[in-house]
């Protein structure tokens, strides 16, 4: 007899709590091997493949693509232990198959799932639990999961402001969980057939409002009912009833409420009025979520908790340019200018150590590291990320190169780990790559300092008393103030422009 499991979404470590499913890699009613990619998710960290611990028949999945699921909620259900006939009449056919793994309906039997055993048991099993790796990843361990908090939608809707009656209305049952196929018409007219709605969150505020969903028509993909076409739907309402009072008295000058009602309870012109719905400024709204929202809460952090000061400097780099094309032309891996500026850095710090710590705001205390884990900002199509090279300054000219190309790829490519963007001491951002010549960037958290480069363009230069014309860097050293002062903040800069503009120097600390 067939045995249906649950795999839910795994602990994917570095405290974070919730992921984006970015895509499905199979569908209701394919056959998965054991440890076989079912699922690609965004975490605030990355983009990873999440394997399943089961090998059989997927007869359900739990959410749709786009949609933010916590740690601990079922990914997909499989029917293990015996063969398995037929497919999945819709799996991802409409939107009755997007009800069952959006809104968990699916259990391995009815609509939108195989029928996996002769009983119809339910999806998992005391056996099946024992037997299963649990709440992680595949490899990580095969105990009990600890217990984590969950977000629980609510299953009884708030009280609506003003409702509209309809025959569904009058005639509904208990609230339930929604599912696609409700809010059809009794005696079939109009709107006969599933609504294309798969977000508890758009019929809860279209009830909330009183509005039919089947009036509407949605703009997703195969007329998917969104979220913005629901608030539309009820500000043009909202302005048409507005219009139709102003059309019924266009003479009639309204005296203020205070006038009108001076002892009338705020409370009881409250409880009469419509819902007032904000109406956004003209625009398209994009969810900080996933990689951008990390960055955002990063910066936000930073900017609140860390008192940042900033100093630069011009530096003549045409020496240090004619030493990568001399390093170069002798053969062997070609050695980027990042890397030369990474080696500099981490020389720099090597003599003022204060810039590579951070503070420990509970204990009062800074803290002074050893090692320097070097990040580097690089722009993605998923945004800014800040991959981290591991003991940078143990590493040559040659090393930081191969580091740092296999970083910006696997950046590019979407497959840099929680482990590659977390644990950086000191970050050296190349914004000249962008054509700018300066910039105060915002320090990444927790760390107390940010080394800026701009872009090396030929520039007028006093060169040994005469005017030349050489290849000039802007350098710029956002610090934290808590850390160290001025003095060490502008040592530092200085070492880094003399190595910039005299290779040399660091053969003074190789």
């Amino acid at each position: 007899m067939a045995q249906v499991l649950e795999f839910k979404l795994p602990d994917l470590g570095e405290g974070l709590t919730e992921a984006e499913i970015v895509r499905w890699l199979v569908r209701v009613g394919d056959v998965v091997a054991v440890d076989q990619p079912v699922v690609e998710v965004e975490t605030a960290k990355a983009m990873v493949e999440v394997p399943c611990p089961y090998g059989g028949v997927v007869t359900a999945r739990f959410g749709e693509e786009g949609e933010e699921l916590p740690v601990g909620a079922p990914l997909l259900t499989v029917a293990v232990g015996a063969e398995v006939s037929g497919t999945a009449g819709e799996a991802d056919g409409g939107p009755g198959a997007a009800s069952g793994a959006a809104q968990g309906t699916g259990t391995g039997s009815g609509e939108g799932s195989s029928t996996v055993s002769a009983n119809g048991s339910g999806p998992r099993s005391g056996a099946g639990a024992a037997a299963g790796s649990g709440n992680v990843l595949v490899g990580y361990g095969t105990g009990a999961p600890p217990a984590r908090r969950r977000r629980v939608r609510p299953q009884t809707p708030i009280a609506p402001q003003r409702s509209v009656e309809t025959p569904d209305a009058q005639s509904a049952p208990a609230p339930r969980t929604a599912r696609v196929d409700d809010h059809v018409n009794g005696d079939g007219s109009r709107g006969e057939g599933p609504v294309p709605v798969i977000s508890p969150l758009v019929r809860r505020l279209a009830r909330e409002n009183g509005l039919d969903l089947r009036e509407l028509t949605g703009s997703g993909p195969d007329g998917l009912i969104l979220r913005a076409d629901v608030e539309y739907a009820l500000r043009a309402a909202a302005a048409q009833g507005r219009s139709a009072q102003a059309r019924t008295e266009p003479h009639t000058r309204v005296a203020p409420a205070q006038s009108l009602a001076p002892h009338a309870a705020p409370a009881e012109t409250a409880t009469t009025a419509a819902p007032v719905i904000p109406a956004p400024t003209s625009g398209i709204r994009v969810p900080l979520k996933g990689v951008r929202g990390a960055v955002a809460d990063k910066l936000s952090r930073s900017r609140r908790e860390i008192p940042d000061a900033t100093c630069w400097v011009d530096a003549d780099a045409t020496e240090l340019m004619r030493a990568r094309t001399a390093m170069n032309a002798a053969g062997g891996p070609k050695i980027s200018l990042l890397a030369l500026l990474a080696r500099i850095c981490t020389a720099a710090l090597a003599r003022f150590p204060e810039l590579n710590s951070t503070v420990d705001t509970a204990a009062r205390e800074i803290v002074r590291l050893d090692e320097v884990h070097l990040g580097f900002a690089a722009q993605t199509e998923r945004g800014l990320v800040v991959p981290v090279v591991r003991n940078a300054h143990t590493l040559d000219a040659e090393g930081l190169t191969a580091e740092f190309a296999r970083l910006t790829e696997a950046g590019r490519a979407g497959r840099l780990t929680p482990a590659d963007l977390t644990g950086g001491t000191f970050t050296l951002n190349n914004y000249g790559v962008f054509g700018v010549d300066g910039s105060t960037p915002i320090i990444n958290h927790p760390e107390a300092a940010m080394l800026g480069v701009g872009r090396i363009v030929p520039k007028p230069w006093v060169h040994e008393g005469e005017l030349a014309v050489r290849q000039v860097v802007q350098l710029s050293l956002t610090f934290d103030h808590r850390v160290c002062d001025g003095g060490v903040a502008g040592g530092f800069l200085r070492h880094v422009a003399d190595c910039v503009e005299q290779p040399a120097v660091l053969l003074r600390t190789l």
